[in-house]
This record gives C-alpha cells, structure tokens and sequence, in this order.
C-alpha cells in the first residue's frame, strides 16, 4: 500500500505522502495529530507556524458522536488547518487490522472536518515515548498506569513534520515559514 491517497466524498483528501499533504494545506495554520486506539485519542498540536509541537491531552473514547464533538472544540480553538493520523502498519509495511481502523477513523475525520488528513507511520512511537521517559526528554507520569498517548501523538507529529520538510525540500516548497 503506502503512496496513494484514499478519496473521500467531500473534497478533502487523506494522503499518505507528505508532499501531497503539504499541497493541501494553507502556508500557516495549526496542525493537529492524533494517536487513536480503541480506548484513547492522544492529541498533539502544532503552532501555526508549525516549529513547535505541543502534547496535547489523552482523551477517553465514546461513541463517534462525542469523539468528533470533543476533536470539534479543539479543532476550532486550536485553529486547526489539517489532521495527522498515527497510522500502526506493521513492520513489513503492510497493513494490519489496527492499520485498517486508523484509516477508517481518518477518512471518518476528512468527511466531518473537510480538513485534508496525512495517514503517518507511527511504528515504533510507544518505544520512543517509552525511551523518552526513561531518558528525561519527557516528564514521568504520575501514576505507572497514566495514559501517555499524547506523548505518542507528540512524536507522530514531529515525524510528520521532518517528512513534511524533507519532500517540501526535495520539491522546492517551503514548509511553514522560513
């Protein structure tokens, strides 16, 4: 799979290439990514200018109706522009059931928000929040059992961004400002 884009039925698209998704976005504006699993959402922001990337919250899941409300609020206070999904393929590129599901959750985002949504690899991102904690680069949380999906979503995003860079680099676009 990997390089093609999924057509939803608004106008918006999901993209699994960053140089599409950079194409698809306005020069500034806040990026928002999201860490979905089963029982959680993690969210990560971005600025406008995209330099800096923000955890956000790690947030319960409910019925689609109360996620996309809550997703809903922050997208509008936080000015959001396009959507960064963590996209769990395996580690032979090909995608699984979890693959499956985050892709169905980011189309279900386009169609709602009419924001364009990159699907980005998100392998290996629980190890290096994992590892972060371990090192000190991100605070310990409280309680050995505290969500930390928002980290993950942090790390997705930061992912994102170097991806984004380097193909707006490779193709003579300038990501963000310079």
């Amino acid at each position: 799979m990997g390089c093609e884009k999924l057509v939803v039925e608004t106008d918006m698209e999901i993209f699994s290439e960053p140089a599409r998704f950079v194409r698809a976005l306005p020069d500034r504006g806040s990026l928002l990514a999201i860490d979905v699993s089963k029982r959680r959402l993690g969210l990560a922001g971005t600025d406008p200018e995209r330099r800096l990337v923000t955890p956000l919250v790690t947030l319960w899941r409910g019925r689609w109706e109360v996620d996309v409300e809550r997703l809903r609020l922050v997208l509008r206070r936080r000015e959001v522009v396009g959507m960064v999904v963590g996209w769990p393929i395996n580690m032979d590129g090909s995608e699984g059931v979890q693959a499956e599901r985050a892709r169905a959750f980011a189309t279900g985002l386009g169609q709602v928000f009419a924001l364009p949504v990159l699907l980005q690899d998100e392998r290996l991102t629980t190890f290096a929040v994992e590892e972060a904690i371990r090192e000190g680069r991100l605070p310990k949380p409280r309680r050995r059992s505290a969500p930390v999906d928002h980290y993950a979503a942090a790390i997705i995003l930061e992912d994102a961004l170097r991806a984004m860079a380097g193909a707006s680099a490779r193709n003579g676009v300038v990501c963000g400002p310079s």
